[in-house]
């Protein structure tokens, strides 16, 4: 798996940023494969976007084996705390630096993520609610989306008044990503504003992948949208199983919603 770290000037931020990639375009002899196999040898590379959570930052916590077995490069952006929105500062521009600019920069120089039938996107907490945000804001990039724990904090974010902080972070912050928290579920922030905008146009959802753990703080918000979907109509899978907000049940949903998204009828 050759490990390459870009960085370029991003318009969207104003300044030099860095992202990941992992390629699996290199083969070890000491690992058993079709070596014979044309089909094998030929198929051609998806590509999945990784987005990592709320004080993280770009890294690899895809299996290494996963990409390699399913043929798929992997992205992990830098998304600072920015929700993977883009804020009111004209510095602070991520859902365009995400769904756009990387996407290409991919394109342009790897030759990789050239529609929505071979560019996927995942995350967790965090990068959980910006996988969905971005694949609903640009079905025609993304095809499929993972998002795991998925931080739906908006409800809560809607009722924060100045001054006050709910623990992870304070009014401000989520002003500086939202803009006015009252506003925010009427606004096309809210990932339901998104679903209900592209039913309405008639336009084709991506395919949603989403889970959380039992023991999750995030659960109920999880659960609320899931429903919500189902009460939409929009076809997706969710799953629950006992977990908590960590990197143990991320990686269990990682392994297992990659095979779901990147499995042999994919590749074919």
């Amino acid at each position: 798996m050759a490990n390459l770290t870009i960085r370029f000037f991003s318009n969207s931020l104003k300044r030099y940023t860095s992202f990941q990639m992992f390629i699996p375009n290199d083969f070890r002899t000491d690992i058993p494969y079709p070596k014979d196999d044309e089909k094998y040898l030929k198929r051609g590379m998806k590509t999945l976007f990784l987005l990592h959570g709320y004080t993280g930052d770009a890294g690899n916590w895809m299996p290494e084996y996963i990409a390699q077995k399913y043929n798929f490069a992997v992205v992990c952006p830098n998304g600072e705390n920015s929700f993977y929105v883009d804020g009111g500062a004209s510095t602070n521009k991520y859902a365009t630096l995400v769904g756009e600019e990387i996407v290409n920069y991919v394109r342009k120089t790897f030759n990789l993520a050239k529609s929505a039938d071979d560019t996927y996107i995942m995350g967790m907490s965090m990068g959980g609610f910006g996988s969905l945000y971005l694949a609903l804001r640009y079905p025609e990039t993304f095809g499929k989306t993972a998002p795991l724990s998925s931080a739906l904090i908006l409800y809560g974010v809607s009722e924060l008044k100045p001054g006050e902080d709910n623990g992870v972070a304070n009014y401000d912050y989520y002003v500086q990503c939202f803009g006015d928290p009252a506003k925010v579920l009427e606004s096309d922030k809210n990932p339901e504003v998104l679903v209900k905008k592209l039913l309405a146009e008639g336009k084709k959802l991506p395919e949603i992948f989403m889970a959380c753990g039992t023991e999750d703080f995030l659960l109920e918000p999880n659960r609320r949208f899931h429903k919500f979907l189902e009460d939409n109509g929009v076809k997706h899978v969710y799953m629950e199983s006992k977990g908590q907000h960590d990197m143990i049940f991320w990686h269990e949903y990682a392994v297992k919603f990659a095979e779901m998204m990147f499995g042999e009828k994919d590749n074919a």
